[in-house]
């Protein structure tokens, strides 16, 4: 016989397969970088483009722009070589709610370039962003 399944398990499950802490997550790390005025109204409205978004099937706006990214990678790059370390990038990815902590990226020996990081941080932004439409 089965065990009953307990409400904080239920709770557990539907948090999950709604991925509703993931979107919690995401929201929390695009409400830091913009830092609005009014936080609250700021993630209505949030929530509504991604509703129209979802609605219009058209792409949803990212937080952050390659003007934004190349600003982190600038400061990330205080040395003005046009890298960054694995450990930058990787710390940066966390800051920006677009790596687990639990996720274990593989440093492939390749240089973190302002290409390869744009790439990746928009990349792993669209992947995000989908999968809550």
């Amino acid at each position: 016989m089965e065990a009953p399944v307990s409400r904080e398990q239920e709770a557990g499950y539907y948090l999950k397969s709604h991925r509703i802490m993931d979107l919690l997550n995401h929201l929390t790390s695009v409400l830091l970088f913009v830092r609005p005025e009014n936080p609250r109204e700021y993630l209505i409205s949030v929530l509504e483009c991604m509703k129209i978004a979802k609605e219009t099937n058209v792409a949803f706006p990212y937080f952050m722009d390659n003007s934004n990214i190349t600003a982190m990678f600038e400061m990330l790059d205080n040395s003005g070589k046009g890298t960054i370390s694995f450990v930058q990038y990787k710390e940066a990815l966390k800051t920006l709610g677009l790596c687990d902590a639990d996720e274990d990226l593989k440093d492939d020996g390749h240089i973190i370039n302002l290409n390869r990081f744009k790439e990746e941080v928009n990349k792993r932004n669209r992947e995000i962003w989908s999968s809550f439409w």
